[in-house]
């Protein structure tokens, strides 16, 4: 992936009217909304891009919830906020403020459009976790678009993160 490209898929943050900071990234592919809706809620698909999540699957459901990329995977707390399937899902990490995700899909011009929503409070530091999502929604990209799988977060940080947020890699 060039740093054009990546540009062009990076998170933008805005300014809510209380001071709110919110991340919001756009993809789309060519691939039906249920196709698509498959990639983010079907454990084998979810394993492959992010991690996996052991719980109830409907609304007011909580689980267990693990990236299973991150470095020392973790399970957390999650509750299943709101779930319209195929086009919309909103999770939350029990427990945590601003930890709140809406993902929302939609048909635009014969493609299917993911929208990933995250607000966060007015002093938070939004560059890793921009950079963060960038790199599982890449992930997620090549499981659904057939792109190819972004390399390890250490190379991607250095090739992607630097450059489009200002990520320093760490030495």
């Amino acid at each position: 992936m060039t740093v054009q490209d990546a540009m062009a898929r990076r998170g933008v943050v805005t300014t809510e009217a209380d001071g709110r900071q919110r991340l919001e990234f756009h993809r789309s592919w060519p691939d039906p909304v249920e196709d698509v809706w498959s990639a983010l809620t079907e454990p084998d698909r979810m394993a492959r891009w992010i991690g996996t999540y052991d719980g109830e699957r409907a609304p007011g459901g909580t689980g267990t919830f693990t990236m299973t990329h991150e470095q020392e995977p973790v399970g957390e707390a999650m509750a299943v906020v709101e779930c319209d399937p195929p086009r919309r899902l909103v999770v939350s990490w029990v427990g945590q403020d601003d930890w709140t995700v809406e993902l929302d899909l939609w048909s635009e011009d014969r493609r299917t459009v993911l929208r990933f929503r995250q607000v966060f409070a007015a002093d938070a530091d939004v560059t890793d976790f921009a950079a963060g999502w960038h790199w599982y929604l890449d992930k997620f990209d090549a499981e659904v678009g057939g792109r190819p799988v972004p390399r390890d977060w250490d190379a991607f940080a250095a090739d992607v993160a630097a450059p489009v947020y200002g990520r320093t890699p760490e030495a």
